[in-house]
């Protein structure tokens, strides 16, 4: 069994990607529709619950699912959208636990925030993050990095119709944009935490 640490670390490959996509069709291929459409119930469903980020939670569900099917090997105690919704409920409880530590610490630290040094060491973290990103981003190829700062562009309406502009622009489908779009920011998360590390 992974300890805690190699949870955290944990990386969804290709393989484990492939498998899980299987695993959502259960006996038919949809080429990549039954995960898109899960995703989407799982934003839908964080969103209901007034989450700041149902997108980013949506992800990690489903990396959590994937995880353990990896880990399992098989699961066959429940349907995948069964599944997937259990996993949804942890990860929205502790959301809520974060949640709740963050407002409490809020309203305890208050001079703590005021400390210049306080405020200092978490821009710094921040910036060093965000050099790291660009860092990692510079080093797609031109179509990627293309893709990759397309797809999350702009916010609501203006983001939906850059995604069907990139679809198009590359000759893919927007199921076909959605999962590259997946691997390039899981490849961009493994770059940006080693770089963090090395400083």
């Amino acid at each position: 069994m992974p300890n805690v640490e190699q949870k955290k670390n944990w990386l969804l490959s290709p393989e484990s990607f492939r498998k899980f996509l299987e695993w959502l069709d259960e006996t038919e291929d949809s080429e990549g529709r039954r995960y898109l459409e899960m995703r989407e119930k799982l934003v839908n469903y964080f969103d209901r619950k007034n989450c700041l980020s149902p997108d980013d939670l949506a992800d990690e569900t489903l990396n959590r699912a994937a995880r353990r099917l990896e880990e399992e090997g098989a699961i066959e105690t429940e349907t995948p959208a069964k599944f997937c919704y259990t996993q949804a409920r942890f990860v929205f409880l502790e959301y809520l636990r974060r949640k709740q530590k963050n407002d409490v610490s809020i309203g305890e630290d208050a001079e703590k925030l005021a400390d210049k040094n306080a405020l200092t060491d978490d821009a710094d973290e921040k910036e060093k993050r965000l050099n790291c990103l660009e860092k990692c981003v510079g080093k797609l190829d031109l179509d990627n990095r293309e893709m990759i700062i397309g797809y999350y562009f702009g916010e609501e309406r203006t983001k939906i119709e850059n995604r069907k502009s990139l679809a198009g622009k590359f000759g893919i489908s927007a199921n076909a944009l959605t999962i590259r779009a997946c691997r390039i920011r899981e490849k961009l998360e493994k770059c940006v935490r080693n770089c963090v590390s090395e400083k």
